[in-house]
């Protein structure tokens, strides 16, 4: 499977996760808090940032029957209006550029999910270097065309989706132009529950589509994340709040600067000790190998008398006989006079 970049971080089977901190609508309608947002997730060490780029008016219709209506008592959004919820939560796009300019001082990679073809012309002018479809988009075809279009590498979520689903949306992405695809293992429930990530999916979207793949999360904490990880994950997304006793739409499943530093260090942990294959005696555990056991005299030996359990153990350190060969050794005879903590040898024998 090729390489390819997002900005400056190589995306390859070689690579550490690339984790991204999902601003979403944490701001809480402030820029300012927006940009304190950007300085944490830098400050932890996130790769990406990425906001979502829609108008209450691009998602949606105002209108409080039916669906249009979340009347779920277990939603974190009960009691709104779908029109209310994103007229809250979304970003202004007046806002996308200090935001991205504050990303790019601090190191950090921005971009943004887009939620309709306005929103992609908008993050074209912003020259965004990659493109996330949310799970609930990710059926969209015209939306996927549209992103697909430019020639950027994709990200797509793949919660509340069949295998079919999934399917037919990375052809029409294929399709249109999309070369560089990651797909995400991700649920739609917010939060998460563990017993429904399900991280075992992971290596078969990449197997299946031929991708890299990764986790959307949206558990809590960052143990779900971290486990993705062993299981080939390439990018990690989290949504992320400075504080959710702060309150926000996604606050109950974002993780806070501290379990994002976490998520990051470990993340690149858990990757670097995923290794290779490997079963022989590494370089720099030879220092080691005198904490191995071998067999040594415990007791002095005179000259022709027999090794027995007495005067024969198997101990630490590890430089003598192996302790295979105890039985082997006991009843045999001293070549010579030998001390109390000799290792034992062939050459004594």
């Amino acid at each position: 499977m090729k390489e390819f970049k997002i900005d400056d971080f190589v995306i390859s089977e070689n690579s550490k996760p690339f984790i991204i901190a999902e601003m979403s609508g944490n701001h809480n309608q402030s820029l300012d808090r927006a940009l304190e947002i950007v300085d944490a997730a830098a400050e932890a060490g996130a790769h990406g940032l990425k906001i979502q780029t829609y108008t209450a008016d691009t998602m949606t219709i105002q209108h409080d029957e039916g669906l249009f209506f979340i009347d779920d008592p277990d939603s974190l959004w009960h009691g709104k209006t779908l029109y209310d919820l994103y007229e809250i939560a979304h970003t202004p796009w007046e806002w996308h550029e200090p935001i991205f300019e504050r990303a790019k001082s601090k190191g950090l990679i921005p971009f943004s999910t887009p939620f309709d073809n306005s929103s992609v012309d908008f993050l074209e002018e912003l020259n965004v270097p990659v493109y996330k479809v949310a799970s609930f988009e990710n059926k969209d075809w015209p939306l996927l065309k549209k992103i697909a279009s430019t020639g950027k590498p994709v990200i797509m979520s793949t919660g509340a989706s069949t295998l079919s689903d999934i399917s037919e949306s990375v052809a029409v992405l294929r399709e249109n132009g999309c070369t560089d695809l990651v797909l995400l293992k991700c649920t739609s429930t917010y939060p998460a529950s563990a017993e429904n990530t399900n991280l075992k999916s992971i290596p078969y979207l990449k197997e299946l589509f031929n991708c890299y793949a990764g986790l959307s999360d949206h558990t809590r904490g960052v143990g779900a994340a971290l486990a993705s990880v062993s299981l080939g994950a390439k990018v990690i997304e989290k949504h992320f709040t400075l504080s959710r006793e702060d309150g926000g739409v996604d606050s109950a499943f974002s993780i806070e600067p501290p379990e994002l530093k976490i998520l990051v260090d470990e993340s690149e942990r858990a990757w670097k000790a995923l290794g290779d294959v490997k079963f022989d005696i590494l370089k720099d555990e030879k220092g080691s190998l005198r904490f191995k056991r071998s067999l040594y005299v415990v007791k002095d030996v005179k000259k022709g008398e027999e090794f027995s359990q007495a005067n024969v153990r198997v101990i630490r350190p590890g430089d003598g006989m192996a302790p295979k060969y105890y039985e082997k050794v006991i009843g045999k005879i001293a070549k010579q006079d030998i001390k109390r903590a000799t290792a034992l040898t062939w050459d004594l024998l």
